[in-house]
């Protein structure tokens, strides 16, 4: 498996490589955003599920979420012969539900929830805040490392500050959603939120609904 930043790639020559034959029996590929490789390596490293392999699509198709039911099909396609099962970790992601009509459409599972902030708070607990944190603005521990490139720069803001309060006057907190308990991470976050002009909270998640939702996907 190749890795690239937060993202993480799997082709065939990898599997060669690896000694993966293809329509290997028992093999689960994972076809997920780029932005959840860390979490999905480290819960495949903690118990030891091998059989499940990691196809990451770039996590910048989060600023298109339009292209995301086409970049998982093209994958489901690619994939489909060499794997007894695939599922597609991501959540809806902004696509409206177009990605779960074509996750039906190709036979396919996928995660449950609205997006990573509900899965990673665990989607129960997040509907029950939805109606009280509105003006909340979510990160997670892959968006905090990646701030400027998926918030600062695409929103301009490194050009045209003065952009800060138009996009942000109507948010109060900045949620830092933490996977690991890394001080360095809670010092960016509270950075971006002071950034943003937000107070700060930070909420251990750990990895939430993501990992019961992989567990059920490795079998026993």
């Amino acid at each position: 498996m190749a890795l690239t930043g937060d993202t993480a790639t799997l082709d065939d020559t990898t599997l060669t490589e690896q000694g993966l034959a293809p329509s290997a029996q028992g093999r689960v590929l994972l076809i997920a955003c780029g932005a959840l490789a860390h979490e999905i390596l480290a819960l495949k490293k903690t118990n030891g599920w091998d059989h499940l392999d990691l196809q990451c699509l770039p996590a910048n198709l989060h600023l298109w979420p339009d292209r995301i039911p086409t970049a998982v099909e093209a994958s489901v396609a690619q994939h489909r012969a060499a794997y007894d099962r695939l599922f597609v970790v991501y959540a809806d992601c902004g696509t409206g539900g177009l990605l779960q009509e074509k996750c039906k459409e190709l036979g396919v599972e996928m995660v449950e929830g609205p997006h990573c902030y509900s899965f990673f708070e665990g989607n129960a607990a997040f509907a029950e805040k939805a109606e009280t944190e509105f003006t909340a603005f979510y990160l997670t521990d892959f968006l905090v490392r990646q701030f400027d490139a998926f918030v600062w720069r695409p929103m301009g803001l490194d050009r045209h500050p003065e952009l800060r309060d138009m996009y942000f006057g109507n948010y109060t907190k900045l949620v830092y959603q933490a996977q690991l308990d890394d001080p360095a991470l809670d010092a960016k976050a509270r950075d971006c939120a002071a950034r943003l002009g937000l107070a700060y909270e930070r909420r251990f998640t750990g990895y939430g609904d993501l990992a019961p939702a992989l567990a059920r996907v490795a079998g026993p």
